[in-house]
């Protein structure tokens, strides 16, 4: 059975691709239709033939975005053995590229963008942090049993201190235009780490 895709899936998924950069440069208010249609070379027909509104695209845009950013992190990650390893190299991946898609981590933009009121972003950018966190927590417990972390560990804790601190020093970071912050919170969080790490003997 054939899995290629029709010309309208292949245009659809051409629309979400280009407007998932714009929407994340630009934010939800900051995109224009304008910018929309010089991005994706189709006029306005072109791209409501696909999409019921602006709001269907920007999810949509955003779920691209989301797996992108999570596609790169699995396949970096699953070259690590261990969960501790992972951990760190999640931290490393962070610091020196915060998202394959222009203009920066998709999450952190569009959790601050939604906020004002848009529940269909927001909610899916609920979803990808609850992810990202679920992710985190359950490499803290494998560590927990393999004796690679220390019991009495918090995974909860320790994946929220992690994501807390990267999109903070993100933020900071492009703000004063200086990768400092994010330097920073990379060592911060990798001398956290080794202070969880189970001593042997």
């Amino acid at each position: 059975m054939s899995t290629s895709l029709t010309k309208g899936e292949k245009t659809r998924d051409k629309i979400i691709r280009k407007a998932a950069a714009v929407f994340n440069l630009h934010g939800y208010s900051g995109t224009s239709l304008s910018e929309l249609m010089e991005e994706t070379g189709l006029e306005k027909g072109g791209i409501y033939r696909h999409f019921e509104s602006k709001e269907e695209l920007a999810v949509a845009a955003f779920d691209y975005a989301w797996s992108e950013i999570r596609l790169r992190r699995r396949i970096a990650l699953d070259e690590i053995p261990t969960p501790l390893g992972k951990l760190h190299g999640m931290i490393d991946g962070f610091a020196a590229k915060p998202s394959p898609v222009p203009g920066g981590c998709a999450l952190m933009n569009t959790a601050i963008d939604a906020d004002d009121g848009n529940p269909a972003l927001r909610a899916h950018a609920r979803e990808a942090l609850r992810e990202w966190l679920d992710y985190l927590e359950a490499l803290v417990r494998q560590g927990i049993r393999q004796d690679e972390i220390a019991r009495g560990v918090s995974p909860a804790a320790i994946a929220s201190t992690i994501i807390a601190t990267l999109e903070g020093a993100l933020m900071i970071s492009r703000l004063s235009d200086d990768r400092s912050a994010l330097d920073n919170a990379r060592k911060h969080l990798h001398t956290m780490l080794d202070g969880i790490a189970r001593k042997a003997g």
